[in-house]
């Protein structure tokens, strides 16, 4: 399994196709003259075509056989889901970006997800909508309702895509970001939370992206608005070399060309106006996938807008699949902080670590999960650490989560 977002979306243009290929080919009947004969057999049921998009790393798999539908102008589409909940408990809670200190015990919705996909000829397109929640480590917890409403709304995701030959295609719209190694949405991921390299990441930009892929070779180049700031003046780029025993290795990286003054629940301006990078390799070995990457990031001194700081980490995420139903994914990661910019959270020049185990269980469309994490703050600023004086340099979370993947 590719762990990267960008083979996904260099991907998505062959699958475009071949799905509209399948699903507009002509029926293999009988001519009006052949002579009599007994009566046909029915048709065989059409080939299980799976979710193009949005990308899933595992272990949770969409649904193989998804609702199909004649959209008429449209072309056909897939119709996908997924619907989940859960609970949470947290030590040392903090209080959250709206002063309210978050509860020991909490339960709510992870995905309520409904995801469209489809296309006539070289035309694409895909919708996700539905609440979601965004649970990450070393920050507060929100339920969907919060989530949704302040970061990118009841359809966080979707774009139309025009694959202009088998190698190039171009795509607009809610584009998920190129950077990281780890997606937005708990169900696209091998954990429950994303982790604490994901904090300083970009989730979903709007914008413009051009994908071009030849053997071994996939890029992709954006200019997009950013971390959600409606201002377009970032530019990304990710480039992916597959080896041949599949193993992959991909470089990343994001830059603001212009300055945006957007400041938002989903809009920090010192990652907005600054600069990320990331070197990822995935190595694939029968059930056993690990992928480990490196992160830095920058930001600029801004008047009135952003300050100086930089921010480096490493992580390494890891899946073993034990049988079709069973699997532990695991995570651990470092990240270091220097400058005035505050980068994580806990204060100047702060560091921080973590180690998340993720239990997974899936038959058919039924899927249950466990984790329990726990993030530790090697260096922080007394009142910006976790707890509610902000004074605890550790927290544990455990966490359950079940649903269906229709």
């Amino acid at each position: 399994m590719i762990n990267l977002k960008l083979l996904l979306c260099t991907g998505t243009a062959t699958l475009g196709l071949a799905f509209a290929g399948a699903a507009f080919a002509d029926d293999q009947s009988t001519p009006p003259d052949a002579p009599a004969a007994a009566p046909a057999a029915a048709p065989a049921a059409p080939a299980a075509t799976p979710m193009a998009n949005p990308a899933m790393s595992g272990p949770i798999n969409a649904n193989p056989h998804p609702a199909t539908f004649d959209a008429g102008p449209l072309g056909s589409i897939t119709v996908d889901g997924v619907l989940s909940g859960g609970a949470i408990y947290t030590t040392n809670a903090s209080f959250d970006a709206f002063g309210k200190q978050n509860k020991d015990i909490d339960v709510g919705l992870t995905n309520a997800a409904v995801i469209i996909n489809g296309g006539v000829g070289p035309i694409s397109f895909y919708v996700q909508a539905g609440p979601y929640s965004t649970p990450s480590l070393g920050t507060p917890y929100y339920r969907e309702s919060t989530t949704t409403s302040n970061e990118f709304g009841y359809v966080p995701q979707g774009f139309i895509k025009y694959a202009v030959n088998s190698s190039w295609s171009v795509e607009a719209g809610a584009l998920p970001t190129l950077i990281g190694d780890e997606y937005t949405y708990s169900f696209e991921n091998m954990n429950i939370q994303r982790g604490l390299l994901w904090n300083q990441e970009p989730a979903v930009s709007k914008g413009v992206q051009v994908n071009y892929s030849n053997g071994p070779i996939a890029i992709s180049g954006a200019v997009t608005d950013g971390y959600y700031s409606d201002t377009y003046t970032a530019f990304s780029g990710l480039f992916a070399y597959t080896f041949k025993n599949t193993d992959v290795l991909a470089f990343a990286a994001e830059g603001n060309a212009g300055i945006a003054t957007t400041s938002s629940f989903v809009t920090a301006p010192q990652q907005n106006n600054g600069t990320i990078y990331n070197l990822i390799f995935t190595h694939n070995m029968g059930p056993l996938v690990i992928s480990p990457y490196l992160q830095y990031s920058t930001s600029q001194y801004i008047a009135g807008v952003s300050l100086a700081g930089d921010t480096f980490g490493a992580a390494v995420l890891a899946k073993y699949q034990f049988n079709p139903e069973w699997s532990l994914a695991g995570r651990a990661e470092y990240i270091t902080s220097s400058g005035a910019a505050n980068l994580l959270g806990y204060g100047d020049g702060s560091n921080a670590w973590s180690l998340t185990l993720t239990p997974t269980w899936q038959k058919g469309i039924l899927f249950a999960r466990g984790e329990l994490s726990y993030t530790g703050i090697g260096s922080g600023t007394h009142g910006l650490e976790f707890g509610s004086l902000g004074a605890a340099d550790n927290q544990i979370r455990a966490l359950i989560e079940a649903g269906v993947a229709f």
